[in-house]
């Protein structure tokens, strides 16, 4: 398993542009359009659930309202595709504005608290969310849902095929992969590594906790809100039924599986849970239980997730570190 670890971390730039240069052909190879959609629709779960391991892996802040922001962004999108008539890259822009305005609102009076404070906040705050989807009905057309949602247009070119629409949601997982990574390896992700292990020592180094806790918070669900954007735009349909605390479960269960504060862990987890009940929809009755069997296996087994507590970099120092000293040693 170390070998196999150290092979993968000191070849991760590789294997990273063989994923992108497969997932690139990957709707020519596999034209059915049920395969495409599963793969869009794990790949926008994938986007979720990096926003959440960001918020969660990389900070240590628990949130069990990530689906009330997707909510936020998808009836943004809605309501503007529909009324005004916006196309949906302009949508999206405003999902991600509206998510993170009302996520500052949330953070403001919150993040100066500790422990499990924000997921209460964010539970309760989730159901507010889906208590306004069903009720205010000049907005939202409550229970009803906002239907006629125009399909993917960019500047008014059409997208709506399914190999289209697959490479519009490639694209947005892939800029929010390098976003996330690009935070993580920056000044920005030590100083909220250190608040996770340890916030009164970050505090005492010179870190500003709150700023960065809201400058994450916000960061997360702006991503969020993107992706509700394009589910509305690829689904034509929304109501306040997708919105729930039980999404929100799925999300962070999907982020916990694949292992707290790694990117190729939360990709591998999040495609896994969303893959694997497609796969054994045959079972029918026996699918949510062997859905959740796995998934409680692997918290016995592997209670840090499939990816949990492997750091790559560490990894491919140590084994660059002792390739320099059996050169040393041949010398």
């Amino acid at each position: 398993m170390n070998k196999f670890l150290e092979t993968v971390a000191c070849n991760m730039g590789k294997i990273a542009v063989a994923l992108v240069a497969a997932l690139i052909l990957f709707p020519w190879v596999f034209s059915s359009s049920y395969i495409l959609r599963i793969v869009t629709v794990c790949m926008m779960y994938v986007m979720i659930a990096l926003s959440i391991n960001l918020l969660t892996g990389f900070l240590g802040m628990m949130t069990l309202g990530q689906a009330a922001f997707w909510g936020i962004g998808a009836y943004t999108a809605a309501i503007l595709s529909t009324r005004l008539g916006l196309g949906m890259g302009l949508c999206m822009l405003a999902s991600a504005l509206a998510a993170g305005v009302l996520s500052l609102l949330v953070a403001l009076p919150t993040m100066r608290l500790k422990g499990y404070f924000l997921t209460v906040v964010t539970l309760g705050f989730g159901e507010i969310v889906r208590l306004i989807e069903m009720n205010w009905m000049d907005l939202t057309r409550g229970p009803l849902g906002i239907a006629g949602i125009p399909s993917p247009n960019f500047f008014g070119i059409d997208l709506s095929s399914n190999r289209q629409i697959y490479y519009v949601m490639l694209v947005l997982v892939i800029l929010s992969a390098l976003l996330i990574f690009s935070v993580v390896h920056s000044r920005v992700g030590l100083a909220i590594m250190s608040i996770r292990d340890d916030d009164l020592a970050a505090a005492a180094m010179g870190v500003n906790v709150v700023k960065y806790k809201i400058m994450v918070f916000i960061l997360s669900t702006m991503i969020v809100g993107v992706a509700g954007a394009f589910y509305a735009h690829y689904i034509n349909f929304i109501d306040p039924s997708g919105f729930t605390t039980a999404a929100s479960t799925d999300m962070l269960v999907m982020a916990i599986f694949g292992g707290l504060g790694s990117i190729p862990g939360t990709i591998l987890g999040a495609s896994i849970l969303i893959i694997l009940p497609e796969t054994i929809r045959a079972l029918a009755e026996y699918r949510n239980l062997v859905y959740g069997l796995i998934i409680v296996i692997l918290m016995m087994v592997k209670p840090d997730g499939i990816l949990g507590n492997v750091n790559f970099q560490y990894i491919r120092q140590r084994v660059q570190q002792r390739k320099e000293q059996k050169g040393g040693g041949a010398q």
